[in-house]
């Protein structure tokens, strides 16, 4: 055993000693009636803040995809009194950090604000939420901007894939499209639409609320009504319904000119209730997930040279979970690749080895910790949890139900939830040996 080797294990061991105790996490209410999460933590004078409005970009009205990623992304173009220049020379003077981003499951809000000034900083986020300006010439440069991503999206192979395999997926569903929308969905989109698509999705309703840092919880509650107050009690429509599963395997083939073929794939996934899920997780590391240690890298990358990286994922989307992976390989080798990629779907149901096994479990245990490294990380997860619907004590449980896992249940869930037969593949290149197959 090499030093270095020793040396990691010793450190991985540590990290999964420390100690991730759901009583660390208290459920606070604010007197307004919003429920938050949060981890206490005094020793910086800092609060990390992460809001999360649930139902996101799935919630455009169906002739105007794209319009709350629009949105969103003008948020900070002026609010309240102040226009672009006035609201982010405000935050620079309270050294206050406010982000906006928007996912196909949620709208989210981080803020970082130090303890001295938490207040004001609180209130610029108000006047962010509940007045922004959406001034027509704000509204058309950030149209622009989405404009040129959805242009550059159309010449690349990678989004190509992706958007057909989101489509083979999800069909109709908003999973099935992308939060950009389209070139002619976006075009007509103007201010007007900007506040519809802003009162679809924040709203007091669909909220949740992750914290961590310099605040106690009666502080919190008292700061989370500042914050959303003045915002609509209700949003106008109802939250996204479950997406149905509709790829049926097979390959389809768009053409596009380069050596390189992109493959993405998928078939069914698990949701995190699911009493298989874990088995599926450690599954999904040995098969794909483990990078340089997954059994498709080692198949596909390293003993045969056909592609740079391959991985499979389960993807947790609150609507609709799927397994997905994806590679690249040249051309000509593409047709052995996705061969293999099929065999090795199928070989697991034949099992794996106990130090596969043991290996999966102190990487998935080991790494766990570090996520929780900083309030801004923190705050974050508390929000991410919520909105999936995990448990206040899953960081407690959680590296327990991996440990938990046998050889017997990788076999016996590769063999109920991995069909090879039936995984859907997207290529877009020019694949040799390799044809479209419809089912």
């Amino acid at each position: 055993m090499s030093f270095l080797r020793f040396c990691t294990m010793i450190a991985v061991g540590l990290i999964a000693a420390l100690p991730l105790r759901a009583q660390e996490i208290q459920e606070i209410t604010s007197p307004g009636g919003i429920k938050a999460w949060l981890v206490e933590d005094h020793s910086i004078p800092f609060t990390s803040l992460d809001f999360a409005f649930r139902g996101g970009a799935s919630l455009d009205a169906p002739a105007k995809r794209g319009a709350i990623n629009l949105m969103t992304h003008t948020l900070e173009e002026g609010a309240g009194d102040m226009d672009a220049t006035g609201f982010a020379a405000a935050k620079e003077a309270l050294a206050t950090g406010i982000s906006f981003d928007v996912g196909d499951d949620a709208l989210t809000v981080s803020a970082r604000m130090l303890t001295e000034n938490r207040d004001e900083s609180a209130d610029l986020l108000a006047v962010a939420l509940a007045e922004p300006r959406f001034e027509r010439d704000a509204v058309e440069r950030v149209k622009g901007q989405v404009q040129a991503i959805i242009r550059a999206e159309d010449n690349d192979p990678n989004a190509i894939a992706s958007k057909a395999m989101a489509a083979k997926m999800w069909g109709a569903h908003p999973y099935g499209s992308s939060i950009n929308g389209t070139a002619e969905s976006v075009a007509p989109l103007g201010p007007q639409d900007l506040v519809e698509a802003k009162n679809r999705v924040i709203a007091r309703d669909r909220v949740v609320v992750g914290a961590a840092g310099d605040i106690t919880g009666e502080e919190l509650g008292l700061l989370i009504d500042r914050i959303l107050g003045g915002i609509p009690a209700d949003g106008t429509v109802p939250l996204p319904k479950q997406a149905e599963f509709l790829a049926e395997g097979g390959i389809e083939v768009i053409d596009w000119d380069s050596p390189q073929t992109v493959v993405s794939f998928a078939q069914p996934g698990l949701s995190m209730d699911d009493p298989d899920y874990f088995a599926a997780f450690v599954t999904d590391h040995i098969l794909g997930g483990g990078g340089f240690s997954s059994r498709l890298m080692e198949e596909i990358r390293e003993k045969r040279g056909l592609t740079y990286g391959v991985y499979t994922s389960l993807v947790n989307n609150v609507y609709g979970p799927s397994w997905r992976g994806g590679m690249s390989s040249s051309n000509d080798l593409v047709a052995e690749a996705v061969d293999l990629v099929r065999s090795e779907w199928a070989r697991m149901a034949d099992g794996v080895s106990e130090k596969e096994l043991a290996d999966a479990k102190t990487y998935l245990t080991g790494e766990y910790p570090l996520r929780w490294d900083g309030n801004a990380k923190i705050s974050g997860i508390l929000a991410g949890m919520q909105l999936i619907g995990l448990p206040i004590d899953y960081p407690e449980n959680r590296n327990a139900q991996i440990e938990a896992v046998t050889a017997d249940d990788v076999a016996r869930v590769a063999r109920e939830r991995l069909d090879a037969n039936r995984l859907q593949f997207v290529l877009v290149g020019r694949p040799q040996g390799i044809e479209a197959e419809a089912k």
